[in-house]
């Protein structure tokens, strides 16, 4: 195995919420309100569709915003990994990675370990635009057992509930997390901090139609007949968790060059809502409401006076 090569999940596709787009010149993010499968290839611009894209749409009405999915494996920091990230926007590579308690920079003398406060609470990160970025592997159809779509997401709202749902669902069936039938539901809400329009962020749940025991009982029953047939999942579960700690980053220069632009793409006037979960304006929000909330301080304060 190549050493400081990260070995991750074979990848088959894409899961996405919004596509990047050409104006006035430059390429930026925009967001929509359904799922869209895409393979890995870009045409004139745009990703071309994964054919699972047509046949999941033909199976419901209206836009696709359930995705039915099963897991590679039984841990769930395997399946979503997060980590707050800093990219280089002229080459795309990754500069700094942390998990808020130490990261990995690249310094002139080359990768180095220290300690890691947050983007809130980091000079360096802030100044860099560093941001929470999550990556989740799941399988869809039957077609490739081993190879992954992936989801990407900068979206505080899509890792922290993701997190939250594959912890819960693994612990409730007892470590049968790959063999849950579960999909991946776009769910909305407004905040404040939104203005009260509907941001949309990614959720894990029982399949439409079942229940949680039901879909326990077909997680026992697939566990069964896998071991019956020699199925190693603990061994799976191993190699991948090798795999990752293989590479001091996980995402590829290529990949690293894609993410860039369309999760930190150069300052242009947006409302910074892109990529996923278009919730992912927190800052720009923040700063714009601040705003608007001094100057109604100082009128007030005007006035008074």
């Amino acid at each position: 195995m190549l050493k400081g090569l990260a070995i991750t999940p074979p990848t088959v596709g894409r899961i996405s919420i919004g596509r990047v787009v050409e104006k006035n010149g430059k390429r930026l993010p925009e967001k929509d309100d359904q799922f869209t499968l895409t393979t890995q290839v870009i045409n004139r611009g745009e990703w071309v569709l994964h054919p699972l894209n047509e046949s999941l749409r033909k199976a419901t009405t209206g836009k696709l915003r359930a995705i039915p999915v099963h897991f590679l494996f039984n841990d769930p920091d395997l399946n979503l990994r997060a980590e707050y990230s800093l990219f280089d926007r002229d080459t795309g590579r990754p500069v700094c990675i942390g998990n808020g308690e130490t990261c990995k920079r690249v310094t002139e003398g080359g990768i180095t370990s220290m300690g890691c406060s947050t983007p809130d609470g980091c000079t360096f990160g802030q100044a860099g635009n560093c941001k929470p970025y999550g990556r989740l592997n799941v399988a869809i159809g039957d077609e490739d057992e081993l190879g992954s779509f992936i989801f990407r997401t900068t979206s505080f709202n899509s890792i922290r509930t993701l997190a939250a749902r594959l912890h819960y669902f693994s612990a409730v069936s007892g470590n049968l997390l790959s063999c849950l039938p579960l999909e991946l539901r776009l769910r909305g809400k407004s905040t404040t901090q939104s203005y009260r329009s509907a941001i949309y962020y990614v959720d894990l749940c029982v399949r439409a139609g079942s229940t949680l025991e039901a879909a326990i009982i077909e997680a026992r029953e697939l566990d069964a007949r896998r071991k019956l047939a020699g199925f190693d999942q603990s061994a799976l579960d191993a190699a991948a968790r090798a795999g990752f700690a293989n590479g001091a980053f996980e995402d590829s220069i290529e990949e690293s060059a894609a993410v860039a632009e369309e999760f930190y793409p150069a300052e242009s006037g947006d409302d910074g809502s892109h990529g996923d979960g278009h919730d992912n304006s927190h800052a720009t929000t923040t700063r714009s409401l601040k705003d608007r909330l001094d100057r109604r301080a100082a009128l007030l304060g005007g006035k008074a006076a």
